[in-house]
């Protein structure tokens, strides 16, 4: 790996703290199994994870991704035994052949770490980026079972947007936990940053209403900040017209009616990585959905939750919009406000 510069020291060092918590509390890796790290150096925040992983995993296997035959990588990846760790620092998206990576990976039973997109990531981004690597496991694991169980036990729920309010007045699925707690799940890891709890209505129909977004992922996968926010106008689950919208959001809406037929509001998503914030932005807006905060989903594709007018794989469109949030309540009980979660 090439030298880094000087001026990327702190960089380093602080991702280094970061990632050697997460390796230990959120996976409990040892010296006892096998590491591979998989990585480019395209960019920045590439170098500088990369030369992180590798003073927190001194005996991990490091392959430059440029510099390595796909056959090789995907050769040396399939030595790997249940529970050894797979890695992967991408300034882009890794393609190796017809393989989703992290998927194949997940099938051998391996642990995975995913960095993708580092690339979008510039100037102040890259710290942001880094601190919100931070793992605090009293916060993500105790604040996001309580966040569930509130979630679980609703009946309805309010998102107040700073004076428009998001209805749900009915029950909602099951919370899902991104928080770095995997001893109840299938697979162990995924993509990083960290830190959400995410649901839906049970019935999509119950969500009704008005919310304000200040950020919505546009078609290039970026985040979109328009100067004033868009009022979005919400009927039995669908979004059915625009306040302040602008040419972009309209593309955005326009796409998802053109593959989808209609506008689904499905993800409600509790962001609680704390690095990112209004003020706060990544680009990448896989990366800026763990932002502190309420997101929502448009479109009809959803993974996680199915539902019996939506077949899986149907819908084409799962559109990240982030609500401006002055309050949370899930039953009659509040459980955000201040920009910040108060279970």
């Amino acid at each position: 790996m090439s030298s880094l510069s000087s001026n990327v020291e702190t960089r380093v060092a602080n991702s280094h703290a970061h990632l050697q918590n997460v390796l230990e509390h959120a996976f409990q890796h040892t010296a006892a199994h096998k590491a591979v790290l998989v990585y480019d150096e395209r960019c920045e925040l590439a170098r500088v994870l990369a030369h992180a992983y590798r003073l927190c995993l001194p005996e991990a296997l490091c392959i430059n991704f440029d510099e390595t035959a796909p056959s090789a990588i995907l050769q040396t990846l399939a030595t790997l035994q249940s529970g050894d760790l797979a890695i992967l620092v991408q300034s882009t998206n890794f393609r190796l052949e017809a393989y989703r990576l992290r998927v194949e990976l997940f099938k051998q039973g391996l642990k995975v770490i995913e960095h993708p997109h580092l690339g979008r990531m510039e100037g102040a981004e890259i710290d942001y980026y880094i601190d919100a690597l931070a793992y605090d496991p009293d916060y993500y694991r105790v604040v996001g079972r309580k966040l569930k169980e509130k979630i679980d036990q609703a009946s309805h729920g309010v998102v107040d947007s700073d004076g428009a309010q998001l209805i749900f007045s009915g029950k909602f699925e099951p919370a899902k936990l991104n928080v770095g707690d995997y001893s109840e799940m299938k697979n162990v890891g995924g993509q990083f940053p960290i830190g959400e709890v995410f649901t839906e209505s049970v019935n999509l129909e119950d969500v009704h209403g008005r919310v304000r977004v200040f950020i919505f992922g546009d078609t290039t996968f970026s985040i979109n900040q328009p100067e004033t926010p868009i009022t979005l106008i919400i009927e039995k689950g669908q979004v059915v017209t625009t306040e302040d919208s602008t040419p972009e959001f309209d593309q955005v809406l326009s796409n998802i009616r053109a593959d989808d037929g209609v506008v689904w509001v499905r993800e409600l998503g509790l962001g609680m990585n704390r690095a990112f914030s209004k003020e706060r932005t990544v680009r990448d807006i896989g990366t800026y959905e763990r932002m502190c905060g309420i997101h929502l989903s448009l479109g009809s594709k959803h993974g996680s939750y199915a539902k019996p007018h939506i077949k899986r794989g149907e819908g084409r469109h799962h559109v990240d919009v982030f609500a401006v949030t002055k309050s949370v309540k899930f039953g009659d009980e509040e459980v955000y406000r201040d920009g910040q979660w108060v279970v």
